[in-house]
């Protein structure tokens, strides 16, 4: 079995191998073509053999070296890239994000809330949506939630959750009629090292952008309380397993 097994590796290796070197080799004689250059020239330039530009671009280029392959690419000024294909076993890409909205919808189920996983602010645009919603029809509450496994742009952050909110506003209005719902805001930030350091050097700049309390808003969450009136901050630990209160320094 296992004997059949390898044999059938090898000759799947083989057949991948086969069709990777006549894709590359018609890529290296298009890029040489356009370069105008004939075999030999380009043979000089890479330092190789004029033979071992034939063998390649007749998609022989199996037994050459990785070097002469990285030569060749170079004298035709195009990356060579070696790359494995995804991870079958590997979680999803944003498997720290999913893992944030995974806590928030959890907590937010058992604090009597209806969850919703990327909610549309603006329906007609799906891709205009936020993390988690929260919804209470009894309370006629909305709560948008933003959740963050790593901030790059706090600023362009910070300006994409005051759009969505008020997507949420008109949205809020469309879900209540006369009586809409009242909308908060929340961000959940992974407490990261970094993260954390973040907002350590930036504090009043998180201090004005979530004046909400944060310990009122992890308690929305855990015991299903009434929202600050204002938007806030809390820290999940870095399993998303737990939420957590901002300390605000002094």
């Amino acid at each position: 079995m296992v004997k059949r097994k390898r044999s059938g590796l090898v000759g799947e290796a083989a057949r991948r191998q086969r069709v990777q070197l006549i894709w590359v080799a018609g890529r290296v004689r298009d890029a040489r073509r356009r370069r105008r250059l004939t075999q030999q020239q380009l043979a000089d330039r890479a330092g190789v053999s004029r033979s071992v530009i034939s063998a390649i671009e007749r998609g022989l280029g199996a037994s050459h070296t990785l070097d002469a392959w990285q030569r060749i690419a170079a004298a035709l000024d195009t990356p060579l890239r070696i790359d494995l294909g995804r991870d079958p076993l590997a979680g999803p890409a944003d498997a720290g994000h999913l893992a944030v909205q995974e806590l928030v919808l959890r907590l937010g189920l058992r604090a009597g809330f209806r969850g919703s996983f990327e909610l549309p602010t603006r329906p007609a645009d799906p891709s205009r949506s936020a993390d988690v919603g929260l919804r209470d029809d009894g309370r006629r509450l909305l709560v948008l939630v933003e959740c963050w496994n790593t901030i790059d742009d706090v600023g362009a952050a910070a300006r994409s959750t005051s759009r969505k909110l008020a997507e949420a506003e008109r949205l809020a209005v469309a879900l209540g009629g006369e009586r809409p719902h009242r909308v908060g805001g929340l961000w959940i930030v992974r407490a990261s090292r970094v993260n954390r350091g973040l907002v350590r050097r930036y504090p009043q700049v998180f201090a004005a952008r979530f004046p909400g309390s944060s310990v009122g808003w992890a308690r929305v969450l855990i015991h299903g309380e009434q929202p600050p009136a204002e938007p806030g901050l809390v820290w999940c630990d870095t399993n998303a397993t737990r939420l957590f209160a901002w300390r605000r320094q002094s």
